[in-house]
């Protein structure tokens, strides 16, 4: 069993940062590999990156990459998702997930554990 609790989210004007964190329970976590995902208001919920189980992998959508960077520290149980140069079509509530795949990527029903969230808000 794996609880995953999101923090880091807020309002930020456009252009901006963030870093969202989520740290793991259990002695476990170098276990799984690890994803972002987001959910827009009215949009179903969406892959926004994953990483390896040691870190040397990570993947990112279309629409994030250059700009969101994903990075785990199995030592804390932690992954963080830093958000730069953010836009108004990033704002959503942004969860982590955990993965005992090979490597699921978008795959959501490939994640068996989920956090509750955190809302990004960016201000045009």
């Amino acid at each position: 069993q794996v609880q995953l609790v999101e923090s880091g989210g807020g309002l930020v004007q456009a252009g901006g940062s963030l870093r969202l964190s989520c740290a793991a329970s259990g002695r476990t976590f170098r276990s799984y590999v690890m994803g972002w995902f987001r959910q827009a208001p009215g949009k179903e919920r969406e892959f926004v990156a994953c990483i390896s189980r040691g870190g040397g992998s990570t993947d990112y959508t279309d629409s994030v990459r250059g700009r969101f960077t994903i990075s785990r520290d199995n030592a804390k149980n932690t992954v963080y998702l830093q958000m730069n140069t953010l836009k108004a079509e990033d704002t959503a509530v942004y969860y982590c997930a955990a993965s005992p795949a090979l490597y699921p990527r978008e795959l959501q029903t490939l994640y068996d554990y989920w956090g509750q969230g955190t809302q990004v808000t960016v201000s045009s």
